[in-house]
C-alpha cells in the first residue's frame, strides 16, 4: 500500500510502523513523563476519543476547563485538573473524559516530537479511532484578523504538500494530508450568528517565523517590501489563505498513523497589510477562543450523538503499575535533552 492510500487499520487502532517498539523492555515517552510499563496507560487513556493540540500550556489549560463545561464533565469533589506531563517540563497535558488537551510548543520540530509520543501513547493505551485537532493561531492572507480558518491542505513554502525530513543521510518525504470530511463537518458547525467569518483553504506551513514567512521585521531581511508583496499575492492566487508553523508535520504524521485530523486556526492579522500583531490583548484572547469554540461544537455534537455527555471521572489521575519504573521515568524525563 502506498503512502497516498494509507488508512487506519480495520479495527481502528493506531499505526506505529516501528517493529523495534515490541522489542523494548519499556517505551519511555520522555517528553510526556509517561512509560508503557511504569503507568497503566490503558486505564489512564483507553477512553480517549479526541486529542486537541495547541501552542501554549496556558491556552490548552483554558481549553481543558472550557471543554469540561461544554460536555458537562464533573470532577470528584476536592479534586482539580491535573497536568499529567508536569514532570517533563516541556509539554502540558490535561484529560477531560474522552478529551486530551496538550500543548505542542512552536514549530515543526516541537510538534513532531510531541506527535511521535502521543501517537505511541494512543497505541499503548489501545485507543480506537482517535480524532486529532490542532487548534492555533496564524497569519491570514487576504482575510482579516479574527477569521477562523479550517485547513483543507497543508503545504510548505514551495507549495508542496509534503513533509521533508533527512533520515540516515537520505531525504524522507511524507504526504501531508488532512481529513476532507472532517474539515467539511467542522465548516458546517460554523454559525451564521458567529460575529466572525469561518473559511476553508490551503495552509502554508513554514520552518521559520521571520524570513520563512516573508516578514520585514526580522534580524535579517535580504528582500524588499515589493518582493514580499509579490510572493504573498502569488501564494494567495494559489489558494493559500493562512500561514503557520505546525500543520505540515501535524498532517503528515497523523496521516502516516492512519489518524483522522484537522487544523483550525484563527488569523491574528492580514499579511497583505502588515507583519506584526497589533490587536490589543483582550481582543487577541477573544480571537484565540474561536477555534476552540468550533472544535468544542464538534466534540459536543459527537458525544451527544453517542449519548456520552455529562461524564464523571478524575481529571487525568495517575495509574502507576510499577513505582520503581515510575520513578525512573520521572528521572529520565527531567534529564532528557
Amino acid at each position: 500500500m502506498s503512502d497516498e492510500e494509507i488508512d487506519e487499520y480495520p479495527d481502528g487502532s493506531v499505526r506505529l510502523r516501528n517493529p523495534h517498539i515490541q522489542l523494548m523492555d519499556q517505551d519511555i515517552l520522555y517528553h510526556l513523563a509517561l512509560g508503557s510499563e511504569s503507568h497503566d496507560l490503558v486505564s489512564m487513556f483507553g477512553d480517549v476519543k479526541f486529542v486537541c493540540l495547541g501552542g501554549t500550556p496556558k491556552r490548552m489549560e483554558q481549553f481543558a476547563f472550557s471543554i469540561m463545561d461544554e460536555i458537562g464533565h464533573k470532577l470528584p469533589a476536592g479534586t482539580t485538573l491535573l497536568d499529567i506531563s508536569r514532570y517533563s517540563y516541556r509539554y502540558s497535558m490535561y484529560k477531560v473524559g474522552p478529551v486530551l488537551a496538550i500543548s505542542h510548543g512552536m514549530g515543526i520540530p516541537s510538534v513532531g516530537i510531541l506527535l511521535h509520543e502521543v501517537i505511541k501513547l494512543m497505541y499503548h493505551a489501545r485507543v480506537r479511532d482517535p480524532i486529532f485537532f490542532r487548534i492555533g493561531t496564524c497569519g491570514g492572507i487576504g482575510i482579516e484578523g479574527g477569521t477562523v480558518v479550517i485547513s483543507e491542505d497543508a503545504v510548505d513554502g514551495l507549495l508542496r504538500p509534503t513533509l521533508e525530513l533527512p533520515v540516515l543521510g537520505k531525504l524522507l518525504q511524507r504526504p501531508a494530508k488532512l481529513d476532507k470530511k472532517l474539515a467539511r463537518e467542522l465548516k458546517s458547525l460554523a454559525s451564521a450568528e458567529d460575529p466572525y467569518d469561518t473559511v476553508t483553504g490551503r495552509t502554508m506551513c513554514t520552518y521559520d517565523f521571520y524570513e520563512g514567512q516573508g516578514r520585514l521585521d526580522g534580524a535579517f531581511c535580504d528582500y524588499t517590501e515589493a518582493d514580499k508583496m509579490h510572493y504573498m499575492t502569488q501564494i494567495h492566487k494559489a489558494g493559500v489563505v493562512n500561514i503557520e508553523m505546525e500543520s505540515l508535520s501535524f498532517a503528515a504524521l497523523t496521516h502516516h498513523a492512519g489518524i483522522k485530523a484537522a487544523v483550525v486556526c484563527v488569523t491574528l492579522m492580514d499579511r497583505l497589510k502588515n507583519d506584526q500583531v497589533l490587536a490589543p490583548k483582550e481582543v487577541l484572547d477573544e480571537w484565540q477562543s474561536r477555534p476552540q469554540i468550533l472544535v468544542s461544537r464538534y466534540i459536543k455534537r459527537y458525544l451527544s450523538m453517542k449519548g456520552r455527555l455529562s461524564l464523571d471521572g478524575p481529571g487525568g489521575s495517575m495509574c502507576v503499575k510499577s513505582p520503581r519504573r515510575f520513578k525512573l521515568v520521572q528521572q529520565e524525563s527531567e534529564t532528557y535533552d
